[in-house]
C-alpha cells in the first residue's frame, strides 16, 4: 500500500508537504501541490481516514528554546530559523529561559504540551548526558554550541556550532602578533561546562603556545553572565586593583563593549593604552569607538544549518551531524601594535 512516505520520495516533496496537501493547506507552491496531486492520481491513492485524522491532530510547531534571548548576536540566528521552518510548512514556538534553567526538562514539558516535532536549543549547556537527554522523545539541535562537556553519543544528537577553542585561540593570537604579551581575558566562568570554559581553554592555548605564563590576576570573571552590564562592573572592580595589562580578550562583544566604558572610565585609551578583541560580530560592535576588531560568527548559517538538520530528522531523511563552522576575522580599530 501507497504511504506518504512513497508519495513524498515519488513528487520529490518533503513528508510534511504531502500532508499539507492532503489536508488542503494554502502553504503550498502550485508546483509542489501538481506534483503531489499527479502522484495521488497515478497510483489512484485513496488517504486512510485514520491517518488523515492522525495528520490533523499532530503539531506542525517546532520549539526553539533560547537562553539569553535578548543576546543581540541570536538575533540572526533566530530570524534564520524561522525562515527555514515556515518555508518548510512548520510554525516556531519560542520559549525564553533563564541561565540557570534546565532547559533540557523544559523542553521535555514543551514537546508535551504543544505537541513539538522537534527542539532547537539556542545557547544552552555543553555538557548533556543520555540520561538527560531520555526525556525528549523527539529529535534536537544544538544551536551555537555542542556537546563538548557532555557523555552523548554522536549519533544520538545535531549541533551547529564554531570551534570556541580554536576562535579564542586565533583572537588571542592576533593581539600576541601586534606585541602584547600582558594580556587580560574577560570571561563569564573559566568552568562553566559550556562555551565560557571553551574560550578560555583557547586564551590559555595562545599563551602557552607563544611562551607566556598564565597570570591567574589577568582573568577576569563576571560570574555566569556574558552582559555588557555585568561586563563592566567586573572590569571596573578590575581596574582598580590591577591595569597592568595592554590588551584585553572578551570572550563576546557585548562584554568586550562593557568592559571598553570601564577602561575609558579609568583613563585608558583604546586602543593606545589597551587593545581589545573578542568573539562574536554582533552588529552594534561594528559602530561602536573605536570599532571592535572581533572573529565574527556566521548567524545566518548557523540558524539555516540547525534547521535544515532538525527538518532533515523529523522527516526521516537525514542522520545526526555536527557541524563546525568557521569565523570570519573582522578587523576594527581597537587594537594597536606595540
Amino acid at each position: 500500500m501507497l504511504t506518504i512516505k512513497d508519495i513524498a520520495k515519488l513528487a520529490n516533496v518533503s513528508v510534511s508537504t504531502v500532508s499539507r496537501v492532503l489536508n488542503e493547506r494554502p502553504d503550498v507552491s502550485e508546483e509542489s501541490r501538481r506534483r503531489v496531486r499527479a502522484v495521488i492520481e497515478a497510483h489512484h491513492y485513496v488517504p486512510n481516514n485514520t491517518a488523515r485524522d492522525l495528520v490533523r491532530i499532530n503539531s506542525d510547531a517546532v520549539g526553539l528554546i533560547v537562553r539569553g534571548v535578548q543576546n543581540p548576536f541570536f538575533t540572526d540566528i533566530i530570524a534564520a530559523i524561522e525562515r527555514a521552518l515556515y518555508a518548510a510548512g512548520y510554525t516556531m514556538v519560542v520559549r525564553q529561559i533563564g541561565f540557570s534553567d534546565d532547559e533540557v526538562a523544559i523542553g521535555a514539558v514543551m514537546q508535551r504540551e504543544k505537541r513539538l516535532r522537534g527542539i532547537i536549543f539556542l545557547g544552552g549547556r555543553s555538557n548533556y548526558t543520555p540520561e538527560e537527554v531520555a526525556q525528549l522523545s523527539v529529535p534536537f539541535v544544538l544551536c551555537s554550541y555542542t556537546n563538548a562537556f557532555g557523555t552523548l553519543d554522536k549519533a544520538a544528537y545535531s549541533s551547529v556550532s564554531i570551534d570556541d577553542e580554536r576562535a579564542a585561540r586565533d583572537a588571542v593570537d592576533e593581539l600576541i602578533r601586534s606585541g602584547h604579551r600582558r594580556i587580560a581575558a574577560l570571561v563569564a566562568e573559566k568552568d562553566d561546562g559550556a562555551i565560557s570554559e571553551l574560550r578560555y581553554r583557547g586564551y590559555c592555548r595562545a599563551l602557552q603556545e607563544h611562551a607566556i605564563a598564565l597570570d591567574d590576576a589577568l582573568v577576569i570573571s563576571t560570574g555566569d553572565s556574558f552582559t555588557i552590564k555585568d561586563a563592566y562592573r567586573a572590569m571596573a572592580e578590575h581596574l582598580a586593583r590591577n591595569d597592568d595589562f595592554t590588551a584585553l580578550f572578551a570572550i563576546a562583544d557585548e562584554m568586550a563593549i562593557g568592559a571598553m566604558r570601564a577602561l575609558r572610565e579609568h583613563g585608558r585609551d583604546i586602543p593606545a593604552d589597551c587593545s581589545v578583541i573578542a568573539i562574536d560580530g554582533i552588529a552594534v560592535s561594528e559602530y561602536i569607538h573605536p570599532m571592535l576588531t572581533t572573529l565574527c560568527q556566521p548567524g545566518e548559517e548557523l540558524g539555516a544549518r540547525s534547521a535544515e538538520l532538525l527538518l532533515a530528522n523529523i522527516e526521516g531523511c537525514g542522520a545526526h551531524a555536527q557541524l563546525t563552522l568557521p569565523t570570519r576575522l573582522r578587523r576594527g580599530a581597537s587594537i594597536q601594535a606595540i
